[in-house]
């Protein structure tokens, strides 16, 4: 069942429903999904949205049956449109509504790049702004052939936050985020595969059943090994003065005496699939 998580006003009625901001969360075939869903405005991000993250991501990892967790926008036209600019008149209107707001856009986007899950973000059409460093927040960026790209902030006089930058500078380098902060421009889904923006391309005929059996067969694999190899790559992401090796080491130990460990030895002996309990 999809659950409106963010922005449901009490008794509101269906119109109002509608065109009202909110994060969808869905658990389906061991995959937690939030969906941004404002559509009308291409799924920008309202600061209900982004404060909404946090909770979502540590829902899906307390819920033993979620292996991962994607993100994806409501309909075929946008993952997402950035931050919702027409609220910044009212939240970003004072020094303090501007650091208030700054927390909550970092925070939803450390929620997703520091969880204990592997993330995924699942792209068609727009992703702009603040929607760029979201999916560059995943650990993975599946992407329909009819997205486009571009980080606006150039042409809009905002600041862009430190924080916010540092996720893709960290995905691509300094040089192709100063390319694409500097001249503001669009690209395709194709210069984002060459950038290393994006993990996977496919055509808009094929991009739901590929992207739908790329996260099947992630499920598939062992719980507390996706949970390892997550707790792995944020410590690798760290500087290397401030990684907690033995977090890591501890995560894979876990792994070796679990129950799972003796059911993929059998599975792989046996010649059939594993079916991994996650303990």
């Amino acid at each position: 069942m999809r659950e409106i998580v963010a922005g449901r006003p009490d008794g509101a009625d269906k119109g109002l429903m509608m065109r009202q901001a909110r994060v969808d969360y869905e658990v389906r075939d061991e995959v937690a999904r939030l969906t941004l869903n404002q559509p009308h405005k291409l799924n920008a991000m309202s600061f209900d949205m982004w404060s909404a993250l946090p909770q979502l991501v540590a829902r899906a990892v307390a819920d033993d049956s979620v292996r991962a967790i994607a993100v994806e926008g409501a309909g075929e036209k946008a993952f997402c449109s950035g931050a919702d600019i027409s609220q910044f008149g009212e939240k970003r209107s004072s020094e303090e509504a501007v650091a208030a707001y700054e927390e909550a856009v970092r925070a939803g986007l450390a929620a997703l790049s520091e969880c204990e899950k592997p993330t995924l973000a699942l792209i068609r059409g727009i992703c702009f702004g603040g929607g760029l460093a979201l999916a560059a927040s995943c650990d993975l960026r599946l992407v329909c052939e009819d997205a486009r790209f571009s980080i606006p902030a150039a042409k809009l006089g905002l600041g862009y936050a430190f924080n916010n930058l540092d996720f893709l500078v960290r995905r691509i380098g300094l040089g192709a985020a100063a390319d694409i902060f500097y001249s503001a421009r669009q690209f395709d889904a194709h210069e984002a595969l060459r950038l290393g923006i994006s993990s996977q391309v496919w055509t808009e005929t094929n991009f739901n059943a590929e992207a739908e059996a790329y996260l099947a067969r992630l499920a598939a694999n062992a719980p507390l090994t996706l949970r390892a190899l997550a707790i792995s790559f944020r410590e690798l992401a760290k500087p290397e003065a401030e990684r907690n090796r033995a977090r890591a080491d501890a995560a894979v130990a876990a792994c070796f005496a679990s129950e799972d460990y003796q059911e993929g030895r059998r599975a792989f002996a046996e010649k059939r699939a594993p079916n991994f309990k996650g303990r």
